[in-house]
C-alpha cells in the first residue's frame, strides 16, 4: 500500500533504538523525509545507517535535547516546520509506590509528558496554519491497565492520552489529526533488563524470563509474547499518512489484547 508520504517531513523523538527507530524506518521507507533525534552522535549515525540500509534514503539526525525548553528551541531553529510529529521519547522502570520520590515523579512527567507538550506547542499551531499535519503520542497500555509497580509511569501515559485528545479537539474542520498509540510490552534494548529486574530468576534464559513475565504480570495478554517494534511502527506509519484522515482524537490499541475493556 502506498501511504502517500512522499514529500512529508517527519520528526521522531527517542528514535535511535526500539519503537522509535522502527517508526523512523517505516516512515523513511514509505518516502517521508525523516529527522531522528538523540544526544549521542554515534548512536544517531548508527541508526541513520540502519535506516538507509533498509531503503529509507531520506533520513538525517539532529543531536540535542528534545526534553527541555531550550532544547526544543534549538531543535526548532534547525527544523522550523514538520508535517508529522511522533512524540515517542519516554522512560520506564519498575519501582514500589512508597519508594517513589517527588524527584522521580517530576522527572517522569518532564520526560514522558512535557517533552511531547513542548514539541507539540512548537509545531502544532504551524500545522493548523497550513491545514495539514499529524501529531502522534506513543503512550502505553499501562495508561489504562495500571501496573502496581509502575504507577508513576502509567500516570504519565494516561496524561498523554488526555493531551492527545485535547489537542485533537482543536483540529475540528482542519486537515490536522492528533492520536495516541498504546503499545503493549515491546521488544527493545531496555526491555531485557526490565524483565530481568522483575523476574524470580534474573539470570534465567531470556525465553523463560519472558514467559514468566506474561504469566505473572500480563496474564490477560492474548499475544503472550513481546511485541516486535515493527508491529507498532506499521500502525504509526498509517496514522501518519494522509490515508488516516478519518482517525482523529483516538487512542489506538496495539497491545496484544492486554486491555480487556471495550473502548
Amino acid at each position: 500500500m502506498d501511504l502517500k508520504l512522499n514529500g512529508k517531513t517527519a520528526l521522531v523523538t527517542g528514535s535511535t533504538a526500539g519503537i522509535g527507530l522502527e517508526i523512523a524506518r517505516s516512515l523513511a521507507v514509505e518516502g517521508a523525509q525523516v529527522v531522528i533525534t538523540g544526544r549521542d552522535q554515534a548512536k544517531l549515525d548508527e541508526a541513520i545507517a540502519s535506516i538507509k540500509a533498509s531503503g529509507g534514503a531520506g533520513v538525517r539526525g539532529i543531536v540535542g535535547d528534545s526534553v527541555s525548553g531550550a532544547g526544543v528551541n534549538a531543535l526548532m531553529a534547525e527544523l522550523p516546520q514538520v508535517d508529522i510529529l511522533i512524540n515517542n521519547l519516554g522512560i520506564y522502570e519498575s519501582k514500589a509506590f512508597a519508594d517513589l520520590t517527588d524527584k522521580d515523579w517530576l522527572s517522569y512527567f518532564d520526560i514522558n509528558v512535557m517533552s511531547g507538550v513542548r514539541l507539540s506547542r512548537a509545531y502544532f499551531p504551524r500545522m493548523l496554519a497550513r491545514n495539514w499535519g499529524r501529531v502522534i503520542f506513543i503512550s502505553s497500555e499501562s495508561a489504562i491497565t495500571i501496573p502496581s509497580d509502575m504507577i508513576h509511569y502509567a500516570t504519565t501515559k494516561t496524561a498523554q492520552l488526555s493531551v492527545a485528545r485535547g489537542l485533537a479537539n482543536l483540529t475540528k474542520g482542519t486537515g490536522v489529526t492528533v492520536n495516541a498509540v498504546m503499545p503493549g510490552p515491546t521488544r527493545s534494548e531496555g526491555i531485557v533488563g526490565f524483565l530481568a529486574s522483575v523476574a524470580s530468576e534474573p539470570k534465567a534464559p531470556a525465553a523463560k524470563i519472558e514467559a514468566e513475565f506474561f504469566e505473572k504480570y500480563r496474564a490477560p495478554s492474548l499475544l503472550q509474547r513481546l511485541i516486535e517494534p515493527q508491529e507498532i511502527a506499521t500502525t504509526v506509519a498509517y496514522l501518519a499518512s494522509p490515508l488516516s484522515a478519518a482517525t482523529n482524537g483516538s487512542s489506538i490499541h496495539v497491545e496484544g489484547g492486554l486491555i480487556t475493556t471495550i473502548s
